[in-house]
């Protein structure tokens, strides 16, 4: 198929399901979208692609955008499940239902979250304890995770545990996808400086998951966990998926809407420090579109990391800038203490702005720390020695812990 066909095919969706026709038209557009192929364009045929190469995405995007007003952004409607659930349900998961999953994940029916992190293993995932135990064709896991994001409202978990403590702690471990209305799961929200709930711990009481539902083999949760992980980055790095959009388009419009308070000279200042944040947007998008098209062609690798740095950084400095524009009126922060995904969505900058400044905290958090971040460039990326590693081959059992 050739650039013209495709973006023929993208005009034939719009023509079909219109996204401007009022009302919600998410899931019937975006389930369109998926059966036409044009969701993820580089999967198979009948998985919501077409088989095709992963750049030519960026032409049913490009469609897509002139053809409506509506654009749903894949991070905003399920960004665990779009951005690294799909991809390695794709490469791990088995065939059964795999299109219905896909499907549903797309449109935004059913939400997933990942359950890695936990109160003793947070940037040492090779160190997590919660546990699965084989019983029949079941697993029975107990144990806590912790700051799992949108756990609240997902249908489906990622999920890594302890298969076997004998083995050292990178061997020892096996990958679910495991549901989260399960007997046993029990969801606690987890308040942040927003107000808001966006993100939970999580405990596990013998809850039950099939052993079909494990992705990948048994032991290797490691290796599926980590492509789970280098596609996060990539999603999380990507920046904005079109020249001049996101946050940097939120800072441009305050600038030009505000009425400013500030000197000739002060303004010439924020006006160059606005120019040279939107190069760096830019800079970070056409990262984000290389990182995607070596994840779909290659698999995820390190490079991921970059522009996970490179986003965290440059997002704080926008909405930061964004405060500047304010002046005083950006100290004034109207809360409430929500159960929904975070306030990405608003229409009013201003808001959205104010919102930002406090949530943007995290980005340097969420996803693997930048000094992680720095520390996997510097490892896989530039080739200098890793820190030392003593626990690397003892038996998971035998490494001292915390209680």
């Amino acid at each position: 198929m050739n650039e013209s066909e495709l973006r023929e095919r993208t005009r034939a969706l719009l023509a079909e399901v219109n996204p401007d026709a009022g009302g919600d038209q998410r899931v019937p557009f975006r389930a369109a979208q998926f059966d036409h192929g044009l969701a993820w364009v580089h999967f198979p045929e009948g998985l919501g692609g077409l088989g095709l190469a992963p750049k030519l995405q960026g032409i049913v995007n490009d469609e897509l955008h002139k053809g409506a007003k509506t654009f749903y952004e894949d991070m905003l409607i399920n960004p665990i499940g779009i951005g690294m659930g799909a991809p390695v349900l794709l490469k791990y998961g088995k065939q059964e239902d795999m299109r219905g999953l896909l499907r549903r994940c797309f449109t935004g029916e059913e939400i997933w979250c990942q359950l890695f992190s936990e109160p003793s293993a947070g940037s040492d995932l090779a160190g997590l304890a919660a546990r699965a135990v084989r019983d029949g064709d079941d697993w029975v896991l107990s144990g806590q995770k912790v700051w799992t994001t949108l756990a609240h409202v997902a249908k489906w978990g990622l999920l890594v545990a302890r298969t076997n403590p004998d083995l050292p702690k990178h061997d020892g471990m096996s990958y679910f996808l495991i549901d989260m209305h399960t007997p046993g799961v029990d969801v606690r929200p987890l308040y942040q400086i927003t107000g808001e709930a966006e993100f939970s711990e999580v405990f596990f009481d013998d809850a039950r998951v099939p052993h079909s539902q494990m992705l990948g083999e048994e032991g290797q949760g490691w290796k599926v966990a980590i492509a789970t992980l280098m596609n996060e980055r990539v999603a999380l790095g990507g920046g904005a998926s079109k020249k001049g959009g996101g946050s940097i388009a939120v800072l441009i419009d305050l600038l030009k809407s505000v009425e400013s308070q500030r000197s000739a000279a002060e303004d010439a200042v924020l006006r160059d420090r606005v120019a040279r944040l939107y190069i760096e947007s830019e800079l970070l998008r056409l990262t984000g579109l290389r990182a995607r098209a070596a994840r779909h062609s290659e698999g995820p690798g390190p490079e991921g990391s970059i522009g996970k740095v490179a986003q965290a950084d440059i997002s704080k400095e926008i909405w930061e800038c964004c405060s500047e524009v304010f002046g005083a009126d950006a100290l004034v922060y109207e809360h409430g203490y929500e159960l929904r995904q975070g306030r990405t969505t608003v229409s009013d900058n201003r808001l959205q702005a104010k919102y930002n400044l406090l949530r943007s905290r995290a980005y340097s958090i969420e996803g693997g720390t930048s000094e992680i971040m720095r520390n996997i460039l510097g490892e896989r990326v530039l080739g200098l020695p890793g820190e030392p590693r003593v626990d690397k081959d003892m038996p998971w059992k035998d490494i001292p812990r915390s209680r």
